[in-house]
Parts: C-alpha cells; structure tokens; sequence
C-alpha cells in the first residue's frame, strides 16, 4: 500500500527540514524522478521511504511505523522463531552445511582445519518468501490474510510463487500468524535482519539446532520443489517452441 505523499512529505520535513526533492534523491540512491513522479500522483512507495530512512541513518522498520498502515511497526520487535529463521537460508547454503558437517565427521571439513563455516547469504534467496509463510502457516493463514486484506487466496499465491509479497501484505501475513511483524520485510529484501532487529548470527544459530537428519530432509524438500519448477519452466518452454515451430 503505497504512502499518502502529504504524509510522507510531513515525515521527510521532520527527517529533513532543510533537504530539497534533489538533496534527498541524491543522498538516498532514489532517482529524482522517480520521487517527484510518486509525490505528483500522491502514492509514494515503501521502499522510496526505506532508501531515504538509510541514507539519513534511521532505522527504516521504525521509520515506516510512523505511518499509519505500518503503525504497528514501531513497536519493540519480536524474536523470529526457528522456522522463519531457517526459512531465509538459501539452498544452496544447506548444502554447503550438509557438505561441511561430512566432511567434520571424517575429519577433513571446515572444523577440523580449525577455521568456521561459510558465511550464510543474505535474504532474500530463490524461494525466501514462499518458505517463509510456510514456515509460520498453521493451515489457515492464507484464508485469515485474504478476510483481513480482501486479497484474492489466487492473488495471494500469485505473489508467493514469484516470491514476491507486497510490504502491505507481508505485514498482514505476520499480524495473522502472530509472529514479529518485520520477518516478511526480511523474506522479501525490503529490510534487512538488523533493520528486523533480528539477532546477529541467529540464522547460523539456527541452523546449527537442526539435526543431520532435520537439515538432510529439509534440503531434499527444498531441492523436490525446485525440481517440480524447472519441470514445469521446460514444459512451457517446450510448449512455446512447438508453438513458434507451427507459426513457421
């Protein structure tokens, strides 16, 4: 839900009294004719708010708790739980974890030279914000979201399959599930984990938890599922050249 520009413009008086549309363009990466397009129409985007709250040294979470769709926001930030926590590991870093603990078990992996794991990427990854509404799902999520959103559960899923989730959305999917309101921001890169207030290093913590056994099924689940779309992207692959072919 874009930012009403009167509410914004307030905010960004507040922030910066004295900064011009160009001065703040030019500190915060935002083109300025992309912020003078969004005041013009009146909508101004999360992420405009976002790049402005880093480039004058504010907390962009908080910064966007004082707007009043996100009022919620500037609230003391709840722990991510476990599984919202291994949800934002990317594939290939469970991998790379199932790898180093083998190689540890016959003496010849990471710790047994004495240096640690492999840093872990940061989210978004491929599926981020699929595995993470997964991950805090009880099986009537997405029915609570779309009542309280009015989202179609089609649209909804839409997103989820593009691994995208608007900033609106994702905050209703946390308030729905209960969990802190921040996580889906980090699913889907607007934030990152400390903007979240997540703790330093709790996703390797997290990943440290699971067992052999926890972390070999979730990567095989996590491959299955990419196996299942590249499938289906070279089935209509497939299909579009047939298509093209029969044209000529």
């Amino acid at each position: 839900m874009p930012l009403p520009a009167k509410a914004f413009q307030r905010w960004l008086h507040g922030v910066a009294p004295d900064a011009s549309v160009a001065d703040v363009a030019r500190a915060s990466g935002v083109k300025r004719t992309t912020l003078a397009q969004q005041l013009v129409r009146g909508k101004v985007a999360e992420a405009t708010v976002v790049g402005i709250s880093r480039a004058f040294n504010l907390n962009p979470v908080a910064a966007l708790g004082s707007f009043e769709p996100y009022r919620d926001l500037g609230k003391p930030p709840i722990p991510p739980t476990l599984q919202e926590l291994v949800s934002q590991i990317a594939t290939a870093d469970l991998l790379h974890a199932i790898i180093a603990r083998t190689e540890a078990d016959t003496g010849t992996g990471a710790k047994a030279k004495g240096t640690g794991p492999p840093e872990l990427s940061p989210p978004p990854h491929a599926t981020s914000v699929k595995n993470w509404v997964d991950a805090i799902d009880d099986g009537e999520l997405r029915h609570r979201v779309s009542a309280a959103t009015g989202v179609a559960p089609q649209n909804y899923s839409a997103q989820l399959t593009a691994n995208r989730l608007a900033p609106e959305l994702a905050v209703a999917t946390s308030r729905a599930a209960g969990v802190g309101l921040a996580g889906g921001l980090v699913a889907t890169g607007l934030v990152t984990e400390a903007e979240a207030g997540w703790p330093h290093g709790a996703r390797q913590a997290a990943l440290d938890r699971l067992s052999d056994g926890q972390l070999t099924a979730l990567a095989g689940e996590r491959l299955q599922a990419l196996g299942k779309t590249l499938r289906r992207q070279e089935h209509d692959q497939r299909q579009t050249e047939q298509i093209w072919e029969n044209l000529g």
